[in-house]
C-alpha cells in the first residue's frame, strides 16, 4: 500500500496551525489576536487547496491594472470598412484580454470554434509581457506565460458553445505546461488530443535535434463526435470495390442496389434501371452499341449488390473508376475522405512556402516573421466546422490573419456563411498594416463575398466614479457591441436602424417617411414606447429587437 507523503506533510502543517490557533485563542482577545486568527484561516485554506495540477507563480499584467480602473469599449475605424457582401466579419485592435472581456458580453456561449496561435515562449525575446520582452534568462518566463494564457483561456471556455472546440497551436517550449493548464481550465468534461504537424520539413537546428514539427491541442467536449473526415490529397485517394462483399451483400439484402453500370472504352457513360426481381443476368452484358452493362455479380456468378443505390452512385460518379482484372470488368470507388490521424505531414503545411511566401505575395516585404501555413490552419478549421456552414470562428491571437483567410477560403469552396472574429494588438502596426491589409487584399484578389469591420479597443475611466457619471459615455459605444453580436452593419444600411434613447425614438418616428426601406430596428432596453409609436412600427412592418441589458448591467448597482 502506497503512502501519500504530500498528505502527511499537509496534515502536519494543519496540526501546527491548529496548535497556534489554540494558543492564540487562550490569550487575551483584541484586534491583534483577531487579525492573527484570520491569517491562520487563510493559511489553512491554502494548505487545503489543490492536491494535484499545475503550480506556478501567478503574475499580474499591466492590462489587469488598466481593467481594474477602466472599462474597455469598441470604436469603429469607419474608413477601414470593407463592404463586399457575404457575412460580416470583425477585426479588433487592442489587448486581447480587453477584447475577450467585451466578447464575453456579446458572445458568451456562442462561439463554435476558437483557433489560437499564441507566442511560443522560445526565450528569443519574441513576446511581450507587461510591456517588456521576455527572454530566456527570465526566471519566471514560464510563470508569466502561464499567467497570460490562463486569464485568456478562462474567458475562452465561457465563450464556447456546449459543443464548441478550442484548438491551440504550440511548440515544445510550452507544450507540457499548456496541457496541464488546459486540464485545469477546461476540466474533466473535455478530452485533449495533441496533434503533431510537420510545419518545417527542412528542420530548425536545435542543440541536439533538428525540429521539423509543432503541435496543436484540440480541446473537445467529452463524449461528442465532432471531428469529421478529412479531405485526402490526390496521391492519398485509395480505391475499394463498389460491389459489396461479406455479410448482407446479396442482391436480396437491397434489391434497389442491383442495376447495371454502363461502360464503354473503359469509362462509365451511364446507369441502367434497377433490375426487375425476375431478371437474373449471369454475367456482364454487351449492348448493341458495343458498351458493356456491368452488374454486381461475383466470379462465381452469385448476385451481389452495389454499395449504394443508383441515385447515390450518380451523385459520386466522378469518384468511380472502371477496373479490369484478367479481362473482367468491375467498378471501384475512390475514397476522397479519411480519418484524421495524430501526425499531419502534408507538404502544404510548410510554413515557409505556404505561410511566409504566401504572405509576401500579398504584402511584399511583410515584416511578420512566422505566419502559419494557410493549409495548416485551413485543415484545423475544416476538421471541426466542415459541416457547420454558419459557424462563428474566433482567433484572439490573430497575428497575420491566417485564420480569417482560411475561413473565407472554406466558405468560397462550399458556399458556407461562417463568420470570423480576429483580435490582435497593434505592436509595430501589425493589426493595421498586416492583419487588416491581408484580409483586404485576399478579398480583392479572390473576389470573396466577405465584409469586414475594424474596431479599436478604447478605455473609459471608472475609478472613483458612479455609474451614472459615465453611463452616457458607454452609450456612445453600444452600437459597436450590437453590430458585433449580431454580425450586422448600421452604417449606410437603410434596412436596419438603432435608437438608444427616448429622444432618438421620437426623432425616428417623426421622420418615419425617410425610413421606407427599414425592416428592423434595434432599441435600447430602457427606451419606452407609447401606444402611438408602437402602432407606427406595426403599420410599417418594422420588426423591433430590444437590445439586451447585459452589456453593462453589472455596473448599474
Amino acid at each position: 500500500m502506497s503512502t501519500n507523503i504530500s498528505k502527511q506533510k499537509r496534515d502536519d502543517l494543519l496540526n501546527k496551525i491548529q496548535e497556534i490557533r489554540t494558543y492564540i485563542a487562550s490569550a487575551k482577545q483584541d484586534d491583534n489576536t483577531a487579525r492573527l486568527l484570520s491569517y491562520l484561516s487563510e493559511l489553512e485554506k491554502d494548505v487545503n487547496g489543490k492536491k494535484y495540477g499545475l503550480v506556478f507563480e501567478e503574475h499580474r499584467e499591466k492590462i489587469d491594472d488598466e481593467l481594474a480602473t477602466h472599462l474597455p469599449v469598441l470604436s469603429e475605424e469607419k474608413d477601414l470598412f470593407i463592404d463586399n457582401g457575404g457575412q460580416m466579419n470583425f477585426l479588433i485592435e487592442g489587448d486581447n484580454l480587453a477584447s475577450l472581456k467585451l466578447l464575453e458580453k456579446t458572445h458568451k456561449g456562442k462561439i463554435d470554434l476558437i483557433y489560437i496561435d499564441p507566442p511560443y515562449n522560445t526565450g528569443a525575446s519574441n513576446w511581450i509581457y507587461d510591456n517588456n520582452y521576455v527572454d530566456g534568462n527570465d526566471l519566471f518566463k514560464h510563470s508569466k506565460w502561464l499567467s497570460m494564457m490562463k486569464s485568456r483561456l478562462e474567458i475562452a471556455r465561457r465563450l464556447l458553445t456546449t459543443k464548441g472546440v478550442l484548438i491551440c497551436a504550440i511548440d515544445e517550449n510550452e507544450s507540457a505546461t499548456l496541457r496541464l493548464l488546459l486540464d485545469e481550465v477546461f476540466g474533466v468534461n473535455y478530452e485533449y488530443d495533441c496533434i503533431t504537424i510537420v510545419h518545417n520539413p527542412r528542420g530548425i537546428q536545435g542543440k541536439n535535434f533538428s525540429y521539423t514539427n509543432e503541435f496543436a491541442y484540440f480541446v473537445i467536449p467529452k463524449g461528442d463526435k465532432i471531428i469529421g473526415e478529412r479531405r485526402l490529397s490526390n496521391n492519398e485517394i485509395y480505391w475499394s470495390p463498389l460491389r459489396n462483399w461479406g455479410s448482407e451483400s446479396l442482391r436480396t439484402d437491397a434489391r434497389n442496389c442491383f442495376y447495371p453500370i454502363i461502360v464503354k472504352d473503359d469509362k462509365i457513360i451511364g446507369f441502367g434501371e434497377v433490375s426487375p426481381d425476375d431478371y437474373h443476368p449471369k454475367k456482364n452484358e454487351i449492348l448493341e452499341d458495343g458498351s458493356i452493362a456491368v452488374y454486381p455479380i461475383d466470379s462465381k456468378g452469385i448476385e451481389r449488390k452495389w454499395r449504394y443505390a443508383r441515385q447515390s452512385v450518380e451523385g459520386i460518379c466522378s469518384y468511380l473508376a472502371v477496373k479490369k482484372t484478367r479481362g473482367i470488368f468491375d467498378i471501384e470507388l475512390g475514397k476522397t475522405f479519411g480519418t484524421y490521424k495524430t501526425v499531419w505531414s502534408d507538404p502544404k503545411y510548410d510554413a515557409n512556402g505556404y505561410g511566409k511566401q504566401l504572405l509576401n505575395s500579398l504584402i511584399p516585404n511583410c515584416p511578420f516573421d512566422f505566419p502559419k501555413s494557410l493549409w495548416n490552419v485551413y485543415d484545423c478549421l475544416y476538421s471541426v466546422v466542415a459541416k457547420m456552414p454558419n459557424a462563428i470562428v474566433l482567433d484572439f491571437f490573430a497575428g497575420s490573419g491566417t485564420t480569417g483567410h482560411a475561413v473565407m477560403k472554406l466558405n468560397a469552396e462550399d458556399g458556407g456563411n461562417r463568420r470570423f472574429i480576429l483580435c490582435t494588438n497593434n505592436e509595430n502596426n501589425i493589426c493595421r498594416d498586416v492583419t487588416y491589409e491581408r484580409i483586404k487584399r485576399v478579398i480583392d484578389k479572390e473576389g470573396y463575398a466577405a465584409s469586414l469591420k475594424y474596431y479599436k479597443v478604447d478605455y473609459i475611466p471608472i475609478s472613483e466614479r458612479m455609474y451614472y457619471e459615465y453611463a452616457d459615455e458607454l452609450l456612445l459605444h453600444i452600437r459597436e457591441l450590437v453590430e458585433l453580436e449580431n454580425g450586422i452593419n448600421f452604417t449606410g444600411n437603410a434596412e436596419i436602424a438603432i435608437v438608444l434613447t427616448d429622444e432618438e425614438l421620437e426623432e425616428f418616428v417623426k421622420n418615419i417617411n425617410q425610413h421606407k426601406k427599414c425592416k428592423k430596428i434595434y432599441v435600447g432596453h430602457d427606451v419606452l414606447f407609447d401606444a402611438e409609436q408602437a402602432q407606427v412600427f406595426k403599420s410599417k412592418r418594422i420588426s423591433v429587437n430590444i437590445i439586451p441589458d447585459y452589456y453593462y448591467k453589472e455596473l448599474e448597482g
